[in-house]
Order: structure tokens, then sequence, then C-alpha cells
């Protein structure tokens, strides 16, 4: 484990301050992204540079810019002319399709594919194997559900919850030849 200071933000100025540190700001998707871009704001704010991850397993093509607070994790591609905005967390293991844009804010997490062509409204959440086909635009603050498949354009403040698998009424010890 690399041994990177933490300390509440009562005390960082004063421990850390930002003449000597950068800064990366490490929260989840807590109500829909927005706590993570505030406190992002702050710490610009507070005169720190904020620093951004892009693991050495992920793919970006030549030119990709990689912008502050941003967190990209393994197995991520991100194919030719993607743009991924600032305060984004990609979990691991997603396809980001040529020409897609990810606004600031957003929090994919794993084994999304959004297809060529896809822009994804600020501060929204796409949730695990989510689906998004090509060439269409994604609402602001939209939260996709885990295995939702977005076909049309969406408008913002949207929700898809996938319903699920239901369970057959056929008992696992009565299926044959498995």
């Amino acid at each position: 484990m690399a041994d990177i200071p933490v300390a509440p933000w009562s005390e960082a100025m004063i421990r850390f301050p930002p003449s000597d540190f950068d800064m990366f700001v490490a929260i989840g998707y807590s109500r829909l992204n927005r706590l993570r871009v505030e406190k992002a704001a702050a710490v610009r704010d507070a005169g720190y540079d904020i620093a951004a991850f892009l693991h050495s397993k992920a793919i970006a093509w030549d030119g990709f810019r990689l912008c502050e607070n941003t967190f990209i994790l393994e197995h991520n591609t991100l194919q030719p002319f993607t743009e991924v905005g600032r305060n984004v967390v990609m979990w691991s293991g997603n396809h980001i399709g040529h020409h897609a844009r990810i606004e600031d804010g957003c929090f994919i997490t794993s084994h999304v594919v959004i297809a060529g062509g896809v822009r994804i409204g600020a501060e929204s959440f796409i949730g695990i194997n989510a689906t998004l086909r090509d060439h269409i635009t994604v609402g602001r603050r939209n939260m996709i559900g885990a295995g939702a498949v977005i076909l049309a354009n969406t408008k913002d403040d949207a929700v898809f919850a996938s319903t699920g698998t239901p369970m057959s009424t056929v008992p696992s010890n009565r299926l044959r030849r498995i």
C-alpha cells in the first residue's frame, strides 16, 4: 500500500497546505454524485491542484485527456475521441465507445457498455452491466440501474430500474442434462 496521507477536511489545510500538496477527493456517488462535486470545488477554491488517476491497465487512446479528480480503474477501454469530464469515477471493466462524452461528476460502475457517440449528462450514475446504445443522450442526474438497457435519449433527473430475471417455476432438481 502506498504511503499516502489522509486527513479530515478540518485538518487538511493545516497539515497539508496547498503550496506543498495536491489533493484528490475520494467520495462515491453520495447524493447522486453532488457531494463529490461540491467537495472538489471546495478543494479547488482552497487553492489545491487536484490529482487524477488513470490505472496502468486501462486502455486510453492517444490524445485522451485526463481531467482533475477523475478516477479510472483497470480494464476500462476508452476508444478514440472519447471525453471524460472532471470528478468522474469509472470502476473496473467498462467499454466506452468512440466519440462518447461523459460529462462532469458521473459515476460509472463495472461492466457498463456505452456505445459510440453517446453523451452522458453531468452527475449521472450508471449501474453494473448497463448498456447504452449508440448516438443517444442521457440527461443530467440520471440514475440508470444495474442491467438497464437504454435505447433512446433520456430526460434530466430520470430513473431507470431493471426488473431483474424472474425465478422459474421449475426447481433446479428437476432440470435434466445439466
